[in-house]
């Protein structure tokens, strides 16, 4: 340890040269890294409704679909706007009213309620099929060139929710860490006892930053939730470890005989705490890889690497830019603004079994109130109102009663009458609006084998037959899910292989993984963080009492919701409890380890306490904010509901945390000291100093 932290004090070019030039495969890497903007990708492959996608994509060329709407267009207009649609490289099929007329099929001889769902007054739909997926960047720059050929289109459908996701992320992805940055910057600035350190302690966590993003290549994609999360936590949850540092060195440079000795003191200092703290928030990232959505995994690898990066930089870049800058750091020294938190340590010695009692009597109510939290799953609440997906989707439901469709893909062996059986059952079923088959012409007396080419194409393959069905309920709600339910009991009836898929049953199935997901991944968290505090702590009470504490903030957090009555993204639901506690248990952990060393020294638990406290609060005060400002500035600029929930929860969690560890944590272990000290190893058995 001594060696490394001489090597890194004594090599300060050769680690700014390897940084810098380490800066340019990550920035190459960053721009590289796909974005993907559609959750849905992320269910697991071998689930059914994901068989149904591959096959709609391999046999009827159907990797996704829209519905777009065109208004005040004639059928002249229509009939050249579909062929200008039609040479757009990964479009499919192009497919509207006008494929009927002056076919060997009578306009007037099709079904009225048919005709109604694809012209009504001034507009008429045109279905658009694409040959590649809905999250795939050919399908939404395709979009992107349908919307821009004539200012009387809407595109609807799924692709155009992907499409305007992108777009809104897009717009506002620098504003993210610009607002984070300056937040940090400011609370840096106030904090701590030097204007140039905040842009020091940034700019290193910066290139952290950039080398974790730039890694990402290795993924080959990651989540627009993971890539607007990830710069803004790792930011405030490794902002502590630089602080950490900087600290150490001030205090070194008052005991040793040069800069160098001081650093190099520090960084071993450091690295001691850094590392075994860093475990912990390493463990519960890791955790989220237990999720059977694989966005679990995507947000967990992502932010694990994150914070192994900013250890490294910590302990190798950040000990040698403030050498360099030393005399600059000295010279703009200025008296911190940190509260100095005196009522604390008097308060928590004379109310610690009232504040305990609390804490007791407010656990299960905050466990039951996080429990009955609303949460839900329709993706794409934070679209605005301007966007073409929401208006298009608001005239679908509103002029042709169209709000989610399902696609049921049946063998090619199934006969017409058997279909047009089925079709009258699932007709019968509460909520469906219409549906179509290639079997509906057989009832007025047409051969599948005289349909237009392109209403064969999309209907029919050599192996399948494809079944549109629309239904009147929203997607992901109890209705549509139940709706489902019966279509596949229908469905299974007439073809055991048969699959119903398209957004609903995907979105079924994320309802019912996410509802597993939800309870492993705060398992396996839990288990994880134990084992390791375990090894680091060297005790077995204590893991239970600290893990206990920061479940609780969690539950008081996640609990918020309810009794405001509002509701949360699911993916907040899944991933913010492991968020909360690889975060912020570090502050507890700290608290902890300066009690046990004055115990460890023979002071009474009191004093001990007290001298934990003095010695810790400043610092967690400083992280928590830190993180807090971070995640909050995110929260009050953006505008995509899953980002803003995610972080408003982050944010939150961060002061719920730092108000625990504060209070309750030092309460928990003065009731508890003697249990700690007997199943906490470094203390003497039976020495009297140490039960006091």
């Amino acid at each position: 340890m001594k060696k490394f932290a001489d090597f890194i004090v004594s090599k300060k070019k050769l680690i700014i040269v390897i940084a810098l030039l380490l800066l340019i495969p990550s920035i190459l890497g960053f721009i590289k890294t796909r974005t993907n903007y559609d959750i849905l990708t992320y269910l697991p492959s071998d689930i059914e409704t994901l068989k149904g996608q591959n096959i709609l994509t391999d046999d009827f060329h159907l990797g996704s679909f829209s519905i777009t709407i065109v208004e005040n267009t004639s059928d002249y207009e229509l009939e050249k706007l579909e062929e200008e649609i039609r040479k757009i490289d990964c479009v499919g099929e192009v497919v509207s009213i006008n494929d009927f007329t002056g076919t060997t099929i009578p306009i007037e001889m099709l079904p009225k309620r048919m005709l109604d769902k694809v012209a009504k007054n001034d507009s008429k739909l045109i279905l658009i099929t694409f040959k590649t997926g809905t999250s795939d960047d050919q399908t939404t720059e395709a979009v992107d060139t349908i919307s821009e050929l004539s200012q009387n289109i809407e595109v609807g459908g799924m692709s155009s929710m992907v499409h305007d996701i992108r777009k809104l992320f897009e717009s506002e992805t620098l504003i993210y860490v610009t607002v984070a940055v300056i937040c940090c910057l400011i609370i840096l600035l106030l904090f701590l006892d030097s204007y140039v350190v905040p842009f020091i302690l940034l700019a290193n966590i910066g290139i952290s930053i950039l080398f974790n993003m730039g890694s990402n290549i290795i993924f080959g994609d990651i989540s627009y939730i993971t890539k607007a999360i990830a710069a803004v936590l790792q930011l405030g949850v490794t902002t502590d470890f630089s602080i950490f540092l900087y600290h150490k060195y001030q205090y070194f440079k008052t005991k040793c005989a040069n800069n160098d000795e001081a650093m190099s003191k520090a960084i071993c200092e450091t690295m001691v705490s850094v590392v075994g703290s860093s475990l912990t928030t390493i463990a519960g990232f890791l955790a989220l890889c237990s999720m059977k959505l694989t966005l679990g995994t995507d947000i967990g690898l992502v932010m694990a690497k994150g914070v192994v990066f900013g250890v490294i930089t910590v302990l190798t870049l950040y000990p040698v830019l403030l050498l360099v800058f030393d005399k600059l750091i000295t010279k703009t020294k200025h008296k911190a603004f940190t509260p100095k938190f005196s009522f604390i340590p008097p308060v928590v010695k004379k109310c610690f079994i009232s504040i305990f009692i609390v804490f007791l009597l407010l656990i299960v109510p905050a466990y039951i109130a996080q429990k009955k939290t609303q949460v839900y799953y329709k993706l794409d609440t934070s679209i605005p109102d301007d966007y073409s997906y929401t208006i298009a989707t608001k005239k679908l439901k509103e002029e042709y009663g169209m709000i989610s469709q399902e696609l049921i893909i049946l063998n090619n062996s199934i006969e017409n009458y058997e279909i047009n059986n089925m079709i009258d059952e699932i007709e019968k079923l509460d909520g469906i609006d219409n549906v179509l088959s290639s079997s509906v012409f057989s009832k007025y007396g047409f051969n599948e084998s005289i349909l237009p080419s392109r209403i064969r194409n999309l209907l029919l393959t050599d192996k399948y037959k494809l079944v549109l069905v629309n239904s009147k309920y929203e997607i992901a709600t109890d209705e549509l899910g139940k709706q489902i339910d019966s279509l596949n009991e229908i469905v299974k009836k007439y073809d055991k292989e048969a699959i119903v898929a398209g957004e609903g049953p995907l979105t079924n199935d994320l309802v019912g993984i996410t509802a597993i997901d939800f309870v492993n991944v705060s398992y396996v968290s839990i288990i994880v963080i134990f084992v390791i505090m375990f090894f680091v702590l060297k005790s077995i009470s204590l893991p239970v009492l600290l893990v206990s504490a920061i479940e609780f903030a969690i539950f008081i957090n996640m609990g918020v919701p309810y009794i405001t009555g509002t509701s949360i993204p699911f993916v907040s639901s899944i991933v913010i409890g492991t968020i909360q506690l690889g975060a912020t248990i570090d502050y507890a952990i700290l608290l902890t380890t300066k009690y046990l060393d004055e115990r460890k020294l023979g002071k009474d638990k009191m004093k001990s306490v007290e001298n934990a406290l003095k010695s810790s609060v400043q610092s967690i005060f400083v992280s928590a904010m830190c993180f807090f400002g971070a995640t909050g500035a995110v929260y009050v600029v953006s505008s995509n509901d899953m980002i803003s929930s995610l972080c408003l929860l982050m944010a939150r969690g961060a002061i719920i945390s730092m108000i625990v560890v504060m209070f309750i944590v030092p309460s928990i272990l003065l009731v508890f000291d003697k249990l700690i000290i007997k199943t906490t190893l470094g203390f003497k058995k039976g020495s009297k100093k140490n039960e006091k």
